[in-house]
């Protein structure tokens, strides 16, 4: 099974260096597994908007899920900072 083109430990692997160059960028304070959950969660909830704009997506394996991944986590850490103020 794959997910956007990349295997499942691919994409954890992917999701977490995603969630972690997010982090940097963000200047968050998460630790490893919420680094992971953001890049995974960060690269569907990103592709699922491209989707809907009928934009598409970056394209498939590794490089694009890391840059869909990076954008959507950054995207949800935006969101998440403003939901808390």
């Amino acid at each position: 099974m794959d997910v956007n083109g990349v295997g499942w430990i691919a994409a954890i692997v992917v999701g977490g260096v995603a969630g972690w160059l997010a982090e940097i960028v963000m200047k968050g304070n998460m630790g490893l597994l919420m680094n992971v959950v953001l890049g995974i969660v960060g690269a569907v909830v990103l592709n699922a908007i491209l989707q809907a704009l009928n934009i598409g997506s970056f394209g498939v394996g590794w490089l694009a899920y890391l840059i869909t991944g990076f954008i959507g986590a950054c995207i949800l850490i935006f969101v998440g900072r403003m939901v808390r103020q």
